[in-house]
C-alpha cells in the first residue's frame, strides 16, 4: 500500500505535517516517563513466582537423589531439574546439563572457548581469524544480544534475511556449505526476537540437513520462548535433535534455555543440550570455571514447577497477563496507522515483541522524536548486527512491562511519531525531486 502522505498535494501535506506538529507539542507537554527498551517481565508476572519462595524452608530435606543441594557436587546439574529442562526441550536428560541462570552466559562462555581452544579439536577460531575473518551469520531482525556475543569475540557478524518461515535457508546453505569461514548462526527457532516467527519444519530440517564447509561451524539454537505461548493454539516448532537424527547429522547443534521468564528474570536456571561429543567438551571447558551450580536455585525450580505440564500452567498465567499487551499493540497500530501505508508490523502468537518498519530511513527519527516525548524504545538498529540496519526502518516493541494505561499512552507516541516523521519524509522526498 504506498504512503498516504506520498500521494497528498503540497497544500495537504504542509496542512497534515502542521496538525502532527500540534500532536506533538501536545505530548510533549506531557512530561512523560516510560520505559519500553528491553522484554522485561512486568510486576504482574513477578508476583506470579513468589510462591517458588516458600518451596525451600529452614526444615526442608535439600537432598536430590543422592545429591547434597547444600554442599559441591553434580557440576552437571541437580538430577530433577535437569530432568524438568530436557522435558520442557523434549531431549535426554543425559544430553543436556544446566549452567547457571542465565543461557547468555553459557552461549557466550562457549564461543569464548571456541575461540580460545577450539571445537572438537579444530584449530581455535581466534587462531583463524589471525589469517583471515570469520564469520557469524546473524538472522536480522534479530536480537541485540546475540550479535553482541559474536560481535565482542572478534567475529564478522553477516546478516541473513528473515522470511515468514524462518531465516532464508538458500542464503545460510550457500553461505554455510561453501564457505569454511563462517563458524556459526544465531537461531530463535520459536517465537523469534523481535518478529516473533517460529521456524516452519521445512526450515528446521533444512538446518538439520546442513553440510557445512567448516567442521567447527555450530547452530546457536536459542530455544528461548519454548514455553511463551500466548493462546491456547501456540505455534508448533519441530524438536531439533530429532531432525538432526533423521538427517543422519549429530555434531551441529547447541540449543540453550532458561527459567529467566518464566520464574524470576535473571534468577532462573539456564540449560544447554548437544550431542555426546560436543556435551563431553562443554563438560570440560565449564569444570575450568564452574564447581557447580547453585543446586539450591536449582532444587527450588524442581519442586515448585515439577515437569512440562507444571511450566504449561504456570506459563498459562504468564499469558493471561501478556495477551491483553499484545491485543493493545495491535489495536492501537491498527487504528493509528492501519490503512496508512507507513507502517507494517507482526502478529506473533508468543514470544515477548512486535516487530515494527517504519518508512525506509524513519527507524532513528521516530525512536530519537518519541525519547525527546519521554517513551524510551529500543535503539534503531539493534536488531541489526552492528546495529546498522541498512534500510532503517525496524523497531523493537516490547509491551510486556509497562502496566496497560502507560503501554496505550506509548503507543500514541509511536503512532504520531511514525505519522510525523512519515510526513516529513514525503515532505523531503518531494523537495529533494524538486531541486
Amino acid at each position: 500500500m504506498p504512503n498516504i502522505y506520498e500521494s497528498m498535494t503540497d497544500e495537504q501535506l504542509d496542512a497534515e505535517i502542521t496538525k502532527l506538529e500540534a500532536e506533538v507539542e501536545t505530548l510533549r507537554f506531557r512530561d512523560l516517563t516510560l520505559d519500553m527498551t528491553r522484554g522485561k517481565p512486568s510486576p504482574e508476572q513477578e508476583n506470579l513466582s513468589r510462591p517458588m519462595l516458600d518451596v525451600l524452608t529452614s526444615t526442608s530435606d535439600l537432598a536430590n537423589q543422592m545429591v547434597d543441594a547444600a554442599n559441591y557436587g553434580a557440576p552437571d546439574g541437580i538430577p530433577s531439574a535437569r530432568r524438568l529442562m530436557a522435558d520442557v526441550l523434549e531431549v535426554d536428560p543425559q544430553h543436556l546439563i544446566l549452567g547457571g541462570s542465565s543461557s547468555l552466559n553459557i552461549m557466550y562462555d562457549i564461543v569464548t572457548n571456541a575461540w580460545l581452544h577450539g571445537i572438537r579439536g579444530n584449530e581455535p577460531w581466534g587462531e583463524q581469524a589471525r589469517r583471515h575473518p570469520v564469520k557469524f551469520l546473524c538472522p536480522s531482525p534479530g536480537y541485540d544480544r546475540h550479535f553482541l556475543v559474536s560481535e565482542n569475540a572478534g567475529f564478522q557478524n553477516v546478516p541473513v534475511r528473515m522470511t515468514a518461515d524462518g531465516p532464508d535457508m538458500d542464503e545460510v546453505e550457500c553461505l554455510v556449505e561453501n564457505d569454511p569461514t563462517v563458524k556459526g548462526i544465531w537461531c530463535v527457532p520459536k517465537y523469534s526476537n523481535p518478529t516473533g516467527v517460529t521456524y516452519s519444519d521445512a526450515t528446521v530440517r533444512r538446518f538439520a540437513a546442513l553440510k557445512p564447509a567448516a567442521p567447527d561451524f555450530r547452530i546457536f539454537w536459542d530455544n528461548a520462548y519454548v514455553v511463551h505461548d500466548l493462546s491456547d493454539r501456540p505455534d508448533e516448532l519441530l524438536e531439533i535433535f530429532g531432525a538432526l537424527k533423521e538427517a543422519g547429522n549429530d555434531d551441529l547443534v547447541y540449543e540453550f534455555a532458561s527459567t529467566s521468564k518464566v520464574t524470576f528474570a535473571g534468577s532462573g536456571i539456564a540449560a544447554v543440550a548437544a550431542s555426546a561429543g560436543d556435551l563431553a567438551e562443554l563438560k570440560h571447558w565449564f569444570s575450568v570455571e564452574r564447581v557447580c551450580g547453585n543446586k539450591m536455585n536449582e532444587l527450588m525450580h524442581a519442586r515448585y514447577l515439577r515437569n512440562k505440564a507444571g511450566v504449561l500452567a504456570h506459563m498459562a498465567k504468564h499469558a493471561e497477563v501478556l495477551r491483553p499487551r499484545f491485543a493493545l499493540v495491535e489495536q492501537k497500530l491498527t487504528e493509528g496507522l492501519g490503512g496508512t501505508g507507513c507502517a507494517t508490523w507482526s502478529h506473533p502468537h508468543g514470544g515477548y515483541f512486535v516487530s515494527f518498519d517504519g518508512p525506509e530511513g524513519s527507524a532513528k527519527r521516530i525512536v530519537a522524536l518519541a525519547a525527546e516525548l519521554g517513551v524510551r524504545m529500543t535503539a534503531a538498529g539493534a536488531t541489526w548486527p552492528n546495529r546498522h540496519d541498512p534500510h532503517d526502518t525496524n523497531i523493537r516493541i516490547a509491551p510486556s512491562y509497562p502496566s496497560l494505561d502507560n503501554l496505550e499512552v506509548a503507543l500514541d507516541v509511536l503512532v504520531v511519531c511514525t505519522k510525523y516523521i512519515s510526513a516529513k519524509l514525503a515532505r523531503e522526498k518531494r523537495a529533494g525531486i524538486a531541486e
